[in-house]
């Protein structure tokens, strides 16, 4: 059964906690496909992902490397999953893919900052509910650690 997650970023931006998460589902031998809205999104995480920390990167890689299969971690403009991700995150508004049942998780982050970004996170929800996911909501508590609400 897919279990959709859904990250409410407060006061942590996503440059920030995009890279935490990616982390996590890394050191857990996942394999991660990132659903950005367009290729200049993808381009700027790509370099963020190379530099977020001094002692550390997350190998991943774009639809644009040689062999995109081999990458534990892509990403993406597009619905594809050319390295056979069963993790998908979703961020800037990108819908549930048609292939969403395919996926172990999908992790859906948005800013709690922007009231058409929590709109739309409520919309993905609702749908998620319809088509018989798991759903959690998760959301940062005063120190910054994720804690599940719902």
């Amino acid at each position: 059964m897919t279990e959709v997650v859904f990250y409410h970023l407060l006061k942590k931006p996503l440059e920030r906690a995009l890279p935490e998460l990616l982390e996590k589902s890394y050191e857990r031998g996942w394999r991660v496909v990132v659903q950005a809205a367009s290729d200049e999104r993808v381009e700027a995480l790509d370099a963020l992902l190379w530099t977020y920390r001094d002692d550390n990167f997350l190998p991943h890689g774009t639809p644009r490397e040689s062999e995109p299969a081999l990458q534990p971690i892509l990403l993406t403009a597009a619905e594809h999953n050319p390295n056979g991700a069963t993790v998908r995150f979703l961020i800037d508004g990108a819908p549930l893919p048609p292939d969403a049942g395919n996926y172990e998780r999908i992790v859906l982050l948005f800013d709690g900052e922007d009231e058409d970004a929590v709109a739309a996170a409520r919309t993905r929800w609702g749908e998620a509910k319809a088509q018989g996911f798991d759903v959690a909501y998760w959301q940062p508590d005063e120190r910054g650690r994720w804690v599940k609400k719902a």
